[in-house]
């Protein structure tokens, strides 16, 4: 999966279509991830000690990753992504980037 945690993603289908967020969460067994204000659901909670008010609570759910894609750094526009081998000055190990297929731009 080519989505990871603090990404910048916006939803390209489903309700949430156009929307812009941060990633919390992913989960590559499932293939889904949680995205900031993105696929909100309530819960109706009953009144506990650690929430003597109860009421409705309101949490994200997971969506699937395919729904989502990663906002390029320099367009801010939705992107697919490559790889990109990189050696390192300093070890000369080789890393593996994340790179915008849009502008060539490298994804931290």
């Amino acid at each position: 999966m080519k989505i990871r945690k603090n990404d910048t993603v916006m939803v390209i289908s489903g309700n949430d279509k156009g929307k812009t967020g941060k990633v919390l969460k992913v989960f590559p067994k499932d293939s889904k991830v949680i995205v900031e204000g993105i696929n909100i659901r309530k819960r109706h909670t009953k009144p506990t000690q650690r929430n003597p008010q109860g009421g409705i609570l309101e949490k994200e759910a997971p969506i699937n990753a395919s729904n989502v894609m990663i906002l390029d750094p320099k367009s801010n526009e939705p992107t697919r992504i490559g790889a990109k081998i990189i050696l390192d000055d300093k070890t000369g190990k080789k890393k593996i980037a994340r790179v915008s297929r849009v502008s060539g731009e490298m994804i931290p």
